[in-house]
């Protein structure tokens, strides 16, 4: 087997591939809801955590704390997210979601759903489990 043959059947390769096609999908079909993958995974975050603080959400959505201020500021400048003036305590100032960012979450959800079920067409619920579970046993192994 030639070395690029090869390179193209290793796990981590495919992992990224599909990766870079399933958000060049999702950013082209989340640009008609007026987000970005970056704004969706904030929306997401905030709405499983409401009042999250800026630390725990770069954290929930894997990015970090300054490229989450900016994601914020467009967020906020929008209308979509609320941060605190104040602390709830500590330092921290919670965000949450506003009733635009809640609409605006409920419509780019769809539009992840729908590009997850076309990266999955033609695999049937035991196959879609398995996938699942085997990427959380990566996961798991990685975090060891």
């Amino acid at each position: 087997m030639s070395q690029q043959g090869h390179t193209e059947h290793r796990p981590g390769y495919l992992v990224k591939r599909v990766q870079q096609m399933l958000r060049h999908e999702s950013e082209r079909e989340l640009r008609g809801v007026g987000v970005t993958i970056a704004q969706y995974a904030v929306l997401n975050a905030l709405h499983e955590h409401p009042g999250a603080s800026s630390a725990e959400l770069a954290r929930f959505c894997f990015v970090t704390r300054q490229s989450l201020q900016d994601v914020l500021a467009g967020l906020r400048g929008g209308g979509l997210v609320e941060v605190a003036d104040r602390p709830a305590s500590g330092r921290a100032k919670p965000a949450r979601l506003t009733p635009l960012g809640e609409q605006r979450l409920v419509r780019a959800a769809e539009v992840m759903t729908a590009a997850e079920e076309r990266m999955l067409a033609g695999f049937d619920a035991a196959e879609r489990l398995q996938l699942a579970g085997l990427l959380i046993r990566c996961t798991d192994n990685l975090a060891d």
